[in-house]
């Protein structure tokens, strides 16, 4: 009777072990998803930025060619 009771005792620790580990499973796939989800946001938000430094370039550019011109203008 002893052992059926130990018996059931490693049965029951075994389950709640399944059950953790399946619960730690669904999180890590959760989690996964969500890097992939943040690596593409971080790609789009990286390519926005690399946009608008090379429309700032170009801006600084005719800014300069503006004042050239009013230099040369006025000169």
């Amino acid at each position: 009777m002893q052992s059926q009771t130990n018996l059931d005792k490693l049965n029951d620790k075994v389950s709640q072990i399944l059950q953790n580990y399946n619960t730690l499973k669904e999180e890590n796939k959760t989690y996964r998803t969500e890097i992939v989800t943040l690596k593409a946001e971080n790609e789009a938000k990286n390519n926005e930025i690399e946009k608008l430094t090379e429309a700032n370039v170009m801006k600084d550019m005719e800014i300069e060619e503006i004042v050239e011109k009013i230099e040369s203008i006025l000169g």
